[in-house]
Formats: structure tokens, sequence, C-alpha cells
């Protein structure tokens, strides 16, 4: 310890000896020849950027500390000259530690005076590394705490530190490390905040200011009141250091400090509710769920979190601007976000499970007091809110207390392939009446049981539906009297096992429970008639499958994930199976182009319940509607090659109860949206089976 003292104080002309002697009892000398010669370089937490499909569009900015690390070169003169007038005159000259600095401020703490620090840039670097290195809350303390010990580590480790880095280098992570004031840390952050612009453009005056205030962001503060005359005073006075250094000419200073500061600081937003004025908040809140799933991130939701608010990111989602536009503009066109009533919409692309866009008319909020109370009467006499106008829960996606909405006969389509499984072709006919009597059971008294049986009894929508389908025309006039008894011809186990290939997620336990063993599947004769909970994600999804050729995606929300270094990680990447056949597949596919008013390839249509779908769209395009009992859901999905969009409307406060869905506002919702994204496309041909 003496003998590295002596040194420096040599080397610096003059150290009192009162003063080495008594900083060398203070801090130990044995306590400082066991220190490591270099501290724990860790990165200090970043920005996660998140961006829509393009690459450009932000999305939403994350974190915990705004911060963004810049290069030095993408770092103003200006502000590498201001912040040596400010906290370091000697920086180019020393070697880590001014020892003449560090005597002389010993002395005067010792004896009373004003106290001094005397830290070096270096060293002032080295204490926030240590900071943000620190594992524990002890070990934050111990490296920010004034005291000699600190203040003698600080010397070793600065001194090790220029020997590893150039001065350039050490100014660069210093700036980058620095805190601002009003949530800004390092200067790219600083200068964002303050002056909405990169640091490479920052101004004398400007460069001065930011500098200023690293000594004490909160007392320097010029949005202040207390604060704006001490930063005003305090970048003066840095300017006038600049000018006595020869950093700049007395003309340059003086036109500096007649510049006014701004009173004013732009701090970003912060996460998914930050974007409520844009469309994708949803969106947003899908991608962070996703996230907060996944085992590459960490072992739980806590260390995902985390990783994703300190990571420095730039994620690409799968959002596609132009399929998210149409889908909010349609949306608006038919129904307001004050309704109670919302039409839930999702895109998803074939062959992929990019997610293109997740729209609803609702703003992606916080409840600011306007919401009504819920239309749920046990919710609201447990005094719950609506989710209108402002909502953050999962209604589009399902997930936390959402399960989700019966959609009704969209799930006739498990049953055609299920059938199409076991060997029953496109052609296969069924005679039947506008009620069917079936082998399911139902209880007793049951409205769905046949008069004084306990016989699953469903009708059709119309008693005029009657007579002999095949899966064509069962399939595009929704006949319930075709696909219940197709059911139970292939087993109803089977169009479940089918479902669950295709990717449906039950979320309910109640409908698990009806599902939970092979015989319980078995008996579900309902299945087929979509009364189980289910989201447009997981329809259009489902039916992104037969688009993709019978491969099913898990729907993610990513392109690309690249970590702050440049590296691209993998995590999110499409994960494809194959959920059928091909063959198959395509041969479902060709019915269902009869619902939408389609043509089919392989057979004849004859009968559509969306006819303006295929007059609109003008592409091929396949899909199906579905409604449920005294109209609680009105849904349609439709798709062409390129994007499958599937869209509900429901009252999510009380899902299934209301009576008052209306398919002359959700349907056009969903094929113009699909019209709309695929306008300026040539139209493509769906392929027929053994292509």
């Amino acid at each position: 310890m003496c003998g590295l003292l002596t040194a420096l104080v040599l080397s610096a002309a003059a150290f009192p000896a009162v003063a080495l002697g008594g900083l060398v009892a203070k801090a130990g000398a044995e306590e400082f020849a066991s220190l490591p010669s270099t501290i724990v370089q860790q990165s200090a937490p970043q920005v996660t950027r998140v961006f829509a499909a393009d690459g450009k569009t932000p999305i939403a900015v994350i974190y915990d500390e705004f911060r963004s690390d810049v290069p030095i070169k993408q770092i103003s003169v200006n502000m590498q000259n201001a912040i040596v007038a400010a906290e370091d005159h000697k920086f180019y000259e020393h070697n880590g530690v001014d020892v003449k600095g560090i005597a002389r401020a010993f002395v005067n703490n010792s004896q009373g005076g004003d106290q001094q620090g005397a830290s070096t840039l270096t060293m002032q670097y080295v204490r926030m590394a240590q900071a943000y290195g620190a594992r524990t809350a002890q070990e934050v303390i111990d490296a920010t705490k004034d005291s000699p010990e600190r203040k003698i580590a600080e010397m070793k480790y600065a001194l090790q530190v220029e020997k590893d880095l150039d001065k350039k280098e050490i100014l660069r992570r210093y700036l980058n490390l620095a805190p601002f004031g009003n949530g800004a840390y390092g200067v790219y952050a600083g200068s964002q905040v303050y002056f909405r612009k990169s640091p490479k453009d920052l101004t004398i005056a400007e460069a001065a200011l930011l500098a200023g205030m690293v000594k004490a962001p909160t007392a320097f503060d010029p949005t202040t009141p207390g604060g704006y005359p001490q930063a005003l005073d305090r970048r003066n006075w840095i300017i006038d250091n600049m000018v006595a250094l020869g950093q700049i000419t007395k003309a340059e200073g003086e036109a500096a400090k007649k510049v006014k500061l701004g009173r004013t600081a732009n701090r970003p937003g912060n996460g998914c509710t930050s974007v409520a004025t844009n469309s994708w908040g949803f969106f947003c809140d899908y991608f962070y769920r996703w996230w907060l799933e996944q085992p590459a991130f960490g072992a739980n939701a806590y260390e995902r979190e985390r990783r994703l608010k300190t990571g420095g990111y730039k994620i690409v989602t799968s959002l596609d601007v132009k399929a998210q536009n149409a889908a909010r503009h349609e949306i608006t066109r038919k129904i307001k976000d004050t309704n109670r009533n919302a039409v839930v919409l999702a895109g998803v692309e074939p062959g992929t499970g990019h997610v293109k866009t997740l729209a609803t008319n609702r703003k992606f909020k916080l409840d600011d007091g306007s919401n009504p109370p819920s239309s749920n009467p046990a919710a609201r006499r447990a005094g719950a809110r609506a989710t209108y106008p402002n909502t953050t829960n999962p209604i589009i996606t399902g997930g936390g207390d959402i399960d989700g909405y019966q959609a009704g006969s969209v799930f006739k389509m498990f049953t055609m392939v299920a059938a199409l499984e076991n060997g029953f072709e496109l052609d296969h006919p069924i005679t039947s009446g506008s009620t069917y009597k079936s082998n399911y059971p139902v209880a007793a008294g049951s409205p769905a049981a046949c008069p004084g049986t306990t016989n699953y009894c469903p009708s059709n929508s119309s008693p005029n539906t009657k007579g002999t389908f095949n899966m064509w025309s069962g399939f595009g006039k929704s006949v319930n009297t075709y696909f219940v008894p197709l059911q139970e011809q292939v087993g109803a186990e089977k169009v479940i096992d089918v479902s669950k290939r295709f990717g449906m997620v039950y979320r309910s336990s109640s409908d698990r429970d009806l599902m939970k063993t092979e015989e319980a599947a078995h008996q579900f004769g309902a299945f087929t008639l979509g009364v189980t909970s289910s989201t447009p994600l997981d329809i259009a999804n489902a039916y992104a499958t037969l688009a993709g050729d019978g491969m099913y995606c898990a729907p993610t929300p990513i392109k690309q994930i690249t970590e702050a270094d440049g590296t691209k990680i993998k995590a999110g990447q499409p994960s494809c199976r194959r959920a059928t056949d091909p063959d198959v597949a395509r041969k479902a596919l060709d019915a269902a182009r009869c619902p939408v008013g389609d043509r089919a390839q392989l057979g004849n249509c004859s009968g559509a319940t969306e006819p303006d779908a295929y007059a609109t769209i003008r592409h091929p395009i396949f899909g199906k509607t579905g409604t449920t009992d005294a109209n609680r859901t009105a849904s349609l999905v439709v798709g062409a090659t390129s994007l499958v969009v599937a869209g509900y409307m429901v009252n999510p406060d009380w899902a299934n109860h209301s009576d008052d869905m209306r398919h002359d506002i959700v349907n056009p919702v969903v094929y113009r949206t699909l019209a709309d994204y695929l306008e300026g496309t040539e139209p493509v041909e769906f392929k027929k089976p053994g292509e």
C-alpha cells in the first residue's frame, strides 16, 4: 500500500505524509492488497425496442431504466468536452487517480472544511460500474457509500481501468452509465428526454446543461422551479470552464450562455399501455404475455420480465401495419369503442403462425374512471367495472381470467377433418330433417333434449333446412342436423382430438371436464356446434392450418429478436408440425369455400351463409360463419393463402349471455379486413389433393 501510494506521490510531485498515513490507516493496507485487480464489468440495463414487421414502425419501448448505449463517435465532441470541464479537468493527463486532488480533499475534509470528493472521471466510472455489477443490496451500498475504504478501492480499480482502456473508451462508458434525471440514464436518454435529439447533435449549451446534471440530477433539474436557476448557473460555469480549458473560444462560450434553457422533459412511454393512442396495444400485450411464457428467457416469469426490461433487445414482431390498420378501420366503421359489445379480431399467416393483427373496439388502457359498471350482474354487485372503452384484459387472445367465448358452427370444420381422416369423402350423404334425435345423452328436462327423452336433439336455424346433404352443402348451409350425426359416425373423441391437433386451447375447466377422458369426449354431442370457449386467435390459427396444407404452426408474435450486441436468437421462430394429411386439409378447405360464396374445385356448393365475402374480396377464399343459441355470439372466419382472419362479436364482460350479437356487424369487419389486406395483390388459387 505504502509503496503504491509513494510511487503515486513521487509522480505527482507532492502528497502530504499526514494524508497518506491517515488514508492508509483508515482503509487498511491488507484489505487494499486483497482487492481484485479488476472490477466485474456488467452491462447496465438497456431499453428494449419493439417494432412492427417492417422493422421500422415502433410499437413500444420497454425498460427498467431508459438507456441505450451509443459508441463514442455518436457522442458530440461538445458533450465529451463538457463532461471533462464539469468533472475532471485533468482527465487526459492523469492515470486514473488525481493524487494531489485526493490528498487535498482528504486534508480539507479531515479539518472540517466543505466536503470535497476529488474523484476522477475514471473513479466515478468505477463506482457506477461496481453498482451495476452488484448482485446484492449490500454490494450496492458498499459500492456507493462515502468511506475511505470505498475511495481506496476505487483508486486501485481506476488505475487498472486506465491500463486496460483508452481515454475515449472510458469516456464512452462513463457517459452511457451516467444519470441525467427525469428517468434518463446515459447520454442517449438525456439527449432524448431534454432535447429530442441524438447525442451526436448536442450543441455547446445543451452539452453543458447535461454535464452539469450528472453531479446531482434532482438539484440541477431545469424542469423544476427550484432546479432551474441552479441548472442555469452550473451550465454557465461549465461553459466558462470549457473556455478556460481551450475547448471552445470565448465568443462561442458567450453565445452558448445566451441560449435559453428548456423547462420540459420528454419522458418516453414505457410498456404496452403507453401506446393507447395507437391500435396495437392488444398486440403488444400479447407479445408481452408470450415472452413471459418462454423458458428461453429465464427459469420463471420474474427472470423473463427482467431480461426483457434490461436486455436492450431489438424485437421485430409479426404485426403487419397494413393488416392492423385495415382491421381497426373496419371495426370503427361498424361499432364504437363505447359499445358494451366488442368485435374481437385476429389474423394469422398460414405456414408460419405469424400473428399479423389483433384488433377490437377498445383502447388498451387502464380504466381512468370512464368505464361504466359491468353488465355481468354478479360482477356488478362486486363493484367490477366494464371493459369499455378502456381495458388491459386479453379479450382477443384469452389468458388470465379470459377463457374465451362460444364460437358456434366454425367448429364444424373439425368434424369434417375427422371424417375425412377416417375414410369418409366430401360427398358423404346424410338425410335429415330440421331436427335430429341423436344418441348423445343430456339431462332430463334439458332444453336441448328431445321432448320426453334424455337424447340430445339439435335443430337447424331454419325449419326449412332439411333433406340430403354432403360436406359441401352441409358446411355451406351450416346444417346442424348433418354435422351432429356425422360426428356420431366418426366419434366425438376423434373430432376433439383434431381440434387439439389444430391448436385449440381449452382454458375453461368446465370445458376440460367434458373431454377429460375418451369416454367423456365420446358423449360430447354438442361439441361440433361450437359450445366450448375459444378466441378468434384460436380459430384463425386452426383455419390457417388448413391453408397451410395441414401444418399446424404455433401462433407467434415474433419475426426476429436481436440482442444488444447484434446476436440474433431463435426464440419465436415458426414452430410447425403436421396436424393432418395434406390431402385431407385440401379437401376440407375445398368444402370450406362454400360458406363464404366461393366455388369449390372438387364438387358443388349449394348455398352460402356469407356470400358477400367472396363478392367483396374476389380472391380464392374459404371460411365459415358461427352463431350460438339466442345470438349470444356471432362469428366469421375467412382466409386466403396468405392470411386468415377470424372475428367474434361478443360481450366480454358477460360472455355467452347477451342476445344482441349481429352478423351484419362482425361479418363485414372480417371480410373487408381481408379484402383491404389483399388489395393490390394477385389472386392465388388453393392446391387440389395430389398436386
